[in-house]
């Protein structure tokens, strides 16, 4: 018969003895388990924080290494209302960047989802993911340049501005000779000949020929200064004038150092009620130019024939640059009359009549 779990002793004589051995004790074997709870969770919490550590380490990693060290710009462009999943599937997909799921966990770990901003962005994977997020969230879009030479006038800017990928000619021109959109600018004058500053620009590829005419009226209140306007004053004339005189002057000379002479010369005409006998005014006047001004062009009678009609023109011929303003506003002090092309991008000046067509006859008509 089974004697249960109590030992039973046995003596020399036969004789046996059972012993009653204690009962194991309860809360031992509690803190037994509890011991061995304890450790398999703190393996749990090692491995967990292994693999933290480990995803902490890969993310830093991603967020801080480029892509491809080697990596070219190329063109991205996020059109508006792209999710976050779209975005980062595009930097993928153009291997801008190496993991698009770490790319959406760094954006929204910083709460960047939805300030992202559309447009068209140059990336290259020679860019870490967080620089690459913070053109984006800055909107650090592509920029244009547009150049526009002294001397264009509206119709020759607009082809321009059209070439460069701005919108169309005609949208452009419509705008430009608009008298409403001219007021707006506070822009004395039906139209905006004249008055769009030449220089260099920069532009977002979406930027509406609003803003960019704007820019360029912005640019030409900025060289017009106060003093210049005072100078304005002193000298009797309007600004619209003297952006007119500054025009003819701009066409008549691509020389700098002489546009202060040239500019002498139409002063001095214009004090004595002498017509500016200028070119470029006739062929601003002239629809569809040739090319080839004719003797019937110079007795046509046009507001900007200036053979005809005494003053300046109706208006600016073109957009005069910042030397021809200034040359418009403080002309060299002489006492020439005429002048004529040398044929070398430089004029000889003269005092009378004689002596002038005496030039013309030897630079012109090679005599």
């Amino acid at each position: 018969m089974s004697m249960g779990c109590h030992p039973v002793i046995v003596f020399d004589n036969g004789y046996k003895k059972r012993v009653n051995r204690p009962m194991a004790n309860n809360n031992t074997t509690k803190k037994t388990w509890l011991k061995r709870i304890a450790i398999a969770l703190g393996t749990l919490l090692l491995i967990l924080s292994a693999l933290t550590s480990l995803g902490l380490w890969q993310m830093n990693r991603f967020v801080h290494t480029p892509a491809d060290q080697s990596g070219k710009q190329q063109i991205i462009i996020i059109k508006p209302g792209k999710s976050l999943k779209g975005i980062s599937r595009l930097l993928a997909h153009k291997k801008i960047i190496t993991q698009d799921i770490l790319f959406r966990l760094l954006v929204r770990h910083r709460k960047m989802a939805t300030k992202i901003q559309a447009g068209e962005y140059g990336l290259s994977a020679s860019m870490t993911p967080e620089q690459i997020l913070t053109i984006l969230v800055k909107g650090q879009v592509m920029l244009h340049h547009i150049t526009i030479p002294e001397g264009l006038n509206l119709e020759e800017t607009a082809k321009l501005v059209e070439r460069a990928g701005f919108g169309t000619r005609k949208d452009f021109l419509d705008l430009a000779r608009d008298p409403g959109f001219a007021e707006q600018l506070k822009v004395r004058a039906a139209t905006l000949e004249g008055y769009l500053f030449p220089e260099t620009y920069f532009f977002r590829k979406d930027t509406p020929q609003k803003k960019i005419i704007q820019q360029m009226v912005q640019r030409f209140n900025v060289v017009y200064t106060p003093q210049w306007k005072q100078r304005t004053l002193d000298l009797g004339f309007s600004a619209h004038e003297i952006v007119t005189l500054a025009s003819i002057i701009e066409k008549e000379t691509g020389n700098s150092s002489e546009r202060p002479i040239i500019a002498s010369v139409f002063h001095n005409r214009l004090k004595r009620g002498m017509r500016l006998d200028s070119d470029p005014t006739v062929i601003y006047g002239i629809p569809d130019f040739n090319g080839n001004i004719t003797r019937k062009d110079l007795q046509t009678i046009t507001p900007y024939n200036t053979y005809k009609i005494k003053g300046l023109p109706a208006g600016p011929i073109a957009n005069p640059g910042k030397f021809s303003l200034g040359a418009a506003l403080f002309p060299a002090k002489t006492d020439f009359l005429y002048f004529v092309s040398k044929k070398d991008t430089t004029h000889k000046f003269s005092k009378t009549i004689q002596e002038h067509n005496k030039a013309v006859r030897r630079y012109q008509l090679g005599r």
